[in-house]
């Protein structure tokens, strides 16, 4: 039943985030997801193109994704698209990455929304430094040659 659903497949990808920052390293957080979220992601359908991860609450919380709701359940028994969800990380883990981004200028960045081998949402956050423009015009030149 879970390879009919895709397990280990990726759900979401934030494909701007290695553009737009150099990622220094990525962390894998659970995400605390109602019934009817959990069914439209395995209906393949969210979207993390404005979607950041940032502290509220003494927690790291999965801001601004968008997870659209799921069409055969009632209007009572969905959810709201956007709301702020919760990511699951060791105490540990959640207050290095809460330090560096205090200190370091670090941004939190959601690269992808995946369901793993045990079929349980993940989101894969990364530890990124904003690029300078000139850099984003590098890569375009360095992926432009590599194509040609």
């Amino acid at each position: 039943m879970l390879a009919r659903h895709g397990a280990g497949a990726t759900v979401a990808q934030n494909r701007r985030a290695r553009f737009d920052y150099q990622i220094e390293d990525t962390v894998e957080a659970g995400v605390i997801l109602t019934g009817t979220e959990v069914k439209s992601l395995r209906s393949n359908s969210a979207s993390l193109g404005e979607a950041y991860a940032g502290p509220k609450d003494g927690a790291i919380y999965l801001i601004n994704a968008h997870i659209p709701e799921y069409q055969q359940a009632g209007a009572k028994m969905n959810h709201e698209p956007r709301r702020p969800r919760k990511l699951l990380l060791h105490k540990r883990e959640q207050e290095r990455l809460l330090g560096q981004g205090r200190r370091g200028g670090y941004t939190l960045v959601p690269m992808r929304i995946y369901f793993n081998k045990r079929g349980i949402a993940k989101c894969e956050l990364g530890l990124a430094k904003g690029k300078k423009q000139h850099d984003k015009r590098q890569a375009q030149r360095d992926r432009d040659w590599q194509r040609q």
